[in-house]
């Protein structure tokens, strides 16, 4: 895993572009990007042959593994439709890695994705950030857990509803969640004085997370689309003092300068879907550019599988023909995604010291023509494409120098 790209048109993501780069990757990390990298004698070289050398890109809201697709309901496992509050339910326990859309994301470039519960509920569950290729999902582990997944409006209401239970409206959705966030508070406190006094306390894994939410530890993600629900989602995070993530913000341009003066992310999209319920009417391509040119810290999201996981970047493509810079289009599915869900240490630029997941593209990736030729993963070779055949490494078998 000691390797030299060269001869490419290097862009960093976090840096200016090096026509003629060079990236030097040894034991799995980056270790040098530039002009004139020094490259040790006897290292491997890989000629990019002029097309584009970028960071893998990273999907900060999808369900691949856990929503598998071809499976109907075997592999349905985004949701768990019985408890209102899920705060401790893993998407970690439910990933299969076999997942067909795991081969689909390195097509595209997708070396990285952040797995999170559904929004049936108000509260899903935690959510966990891997990589896109693994025997097992601990293999392919990045962060766990990245955040908790909260949904208002139309979802949670519909299914409980369907129930004749709470949450069946607006205001019960967010009753629940205050309610969940007031016995977490209490929990805390008795938690410490139980601490305090050395004696033994019950733990509760429900509340154990959303402490650890109260406490800033973990950010909350936010489903919701409408502006009403925003700024909702806005108004809990005021009251409990959490780190709020809007996750799809289909309204959020309407109140960008709000998400903005409050440095609060947007997670925007799925952006090639019909408008096929209330809250997705002011859906449009153009919404990420107003967002960002309000100064909103934004990433692109398929929500795979409602958007194909390798159209990740053709989402990022036409949003640019509406008005998204270009740059930050890129930005968008790379290092704004992985500093939005904290794993920029780890991902979402071309920088030293960060994991060598590096794509080779044939040109411009928002250019619709160009393809992920060679997809590297912590500095292993998983996917390539040549002469119209894309072959996809298979993680159960591994040459004994690997192991």
């Amino acid at each position: 895993m000691n390797f030299a790209i060269t001869s490419g048109y290097v862009v960093p993501i976090d840096g200016d572009p090096i026509d003629g780069g060079t990236v030097l990757v040894q034991d799995g990390k980056i270790a040098a990007v530039g002009r004139d990298v020094a490259v040790p004698e006897g290292t491997p070289v890989v000629d990019a042959a002029g097309g584009w050398v970028l960071p893998g890109f990273v999907e900060a809201h999808g369900h691949l593994g856990v929503y598998e697709e071809a499976e109907g309901w075997a592999g349905q496992d985004t949701n768990e439709m019985t408890d209102p509050n899920g705060a401790r339910l893993r998407a970690l326990d439910a990933i299969n890695p076999a997942d067909l859309a795991f081969a689909d994301a390195l097509s595209g470039g997708v070396t990285t994705a952040v797995i999170k519960p559904g929004s049936g509920n108000p509260i899903g569950g935690q959510t966990v950030a891997i990589k896109c290729w693994g025997r097992s999902v601990d293999e392919m582990l990045v962060k766990e857990p990245a955040s908790v997944k909260s949904a208002l409006g139309e979802n949670p209401k519909r299914v409980y509803g369907d129930q004749k239970k709470l949450p069946s409206t607006r205001q019960g959705v967010a009753a629940v969640i205050r309610d969940a966030f007031m016995k977490a508070q209490d929990y805390k406190a008795k938690r410490a004085a139980a601490a305090d006094e050395g004696k033994p306390f019950d733990r509760d894994g429900t509340l154990e997370i959303l402490v650890r939410v109260l406490d800033g530890e973990l950010p909350w993600c936010q489903h919701t689309h409408r502006a009403d629900d925003i700024s909702t989602a806005l108004r809990l995070a005021d009251e409990f003092g959490y780190r709020l993530i809007i996750n799809h913000g289909t309204d959020g341009h309407l109140l960008a300068d709000t998400l903005a003066d409050r440095d609060v992310p947007v997670i925007i999209g799925p952006l090639f879907t019909s408008r096929s319920k209330v809250e997705l009417r002011r859906r449009s391509l153009r919404n990420p550019g107003i967002l960002a040119r309000a100064g909103v810290r934004l990433a692109i999201t398929t929500d795979h599988p409602v958007v194909p996981i390798h159209f990740l970047v053709h989402q990022a493509t036409l949003a640019v023909k509406e008005g998204l810079d270009p740059a930050e289009a890129l930005r968008s599915i790379t290092l704004n995604p992985a500093r939005i869900m904290g794993i920029d240490d780890r991902v979402g630029a071309l920088r030293p010291g960060l994991d060598a997941d590096v794509v080779i593209w044939s040109g411009d990736p928002l250019d619709v023509m160009s393809r992920a030729l060679r997809v590297f993963v912590s500095g292993r070779e998983v996917y390539t494409y040549a002469d119209g055949e894309a072959v996809v490494a298979d993680p159960y078998y591994r040459e004994s120098s690997d192991r």
